[in-house]
């Protein structure tokens, strides 16, 4: 899965975000005070400002290379007074005195996102809006969501450039509960059952079907776990296209 730095030849910019982006940027809501962590060049939350969309932007970065792009960025749009720049591991580029209300986490595998949200508990107040849109590791995503009281509120599968992506957003909502299907399909997305959410789901079918031929043929054993995990994935999805 390409993250955001493979779309740069797109000529995407402050002006012109992918439409990833676009259908993350409708998630944060109206006026907030948003915390992009792993900004890259800054183009959500410049974007927005330059709508009138949000209030003030923090854009956090972890390397040196996209911090000073997306610093760059801030700068040639005027918004200094608006964006605060942090070279930060994670949600430690967020400060109480922020008053973050919205968190967007994008173009990053679903793991890495669980680890951010992991790791940077203590930086949350549970009063924001998540936007995430993991390239692909949806599962964990899910997984820490419910485990620390988040309710799924929205989830939204797109087709871009020959990848699917899937933006899940979430508010802290006190205890809820997914069965296994829903953390690997998604609640929303089950019910919804978008063209694209079948499209994706039939492709990964063929893909398991094709791993389990594989396992059947191969000269050394496969842990028998791991043939039973793959088996019941594709009997999952099975069901959920019959």
């Amino acid at each position: 899965m390409p993250d955001v730095a493979g779309e740069k030849g797109l000529q995407l910019n402050e002006q012109t975000l992918s439409m990833r982006l676009e259908r993350v940027a409708a998630q944060v809501p109206a006026g907030a005070r948003l915390a992009d962590i792993g900004s890259d060049h800054a183009y959500l939350p410049v974007a927005l400002l330059r709508r009138g969309a949000i209030a003030a932007a923090v854009a956090g970065e972890v390397a040196l290379t996209p911090f000073s792009a997306a610093q760059r960025t801030v700068r040639d749009n005027g918004l200094e007074q608006q964006v605060s720049v942090r070279l930060a591991n994670g949600l430690a580029a967020i400060e109480p005195a922020d008053g973050i209300s919205a968190i967007s986490i994008c173009g990053m595998g679903g793991e890495t996102i669980r680890d951010i949200l992991d790791s940077g508990k203590a930086h949350l107040n549970g009063q924001e809006r998540l936007i995430l849109q993991p390239n692909g590791g949806e599962q964990p995503v899910r997984l820490w969501l419910m485990e620390n009281g988040y309710r799924i509120l929205c989830e939204e599968i797109l087709r871009e450039n020959r990848f699917d992506y899937e933006i899940i957003v979430a508010e802290r909502a006190g205890p809820v509960t997914y069965s296994a299907e829903q953390l690997y399909f998604g609640p929303l997305q089950m019910q919804a059952r978008s063209p694209a959410f079948l499209a994706k789901w039939q492709s990964i079918l063929r893909r398991k079907q094709q791993t389990l031929a594989n396992f059947a043929r191969a000269r050394h054993a496969v842990p028998e776990a791991k043939v039973q995990q793959v088996a019941r994935q594709a009997r999952w999805i099975t069901e959920l296209l019959a």
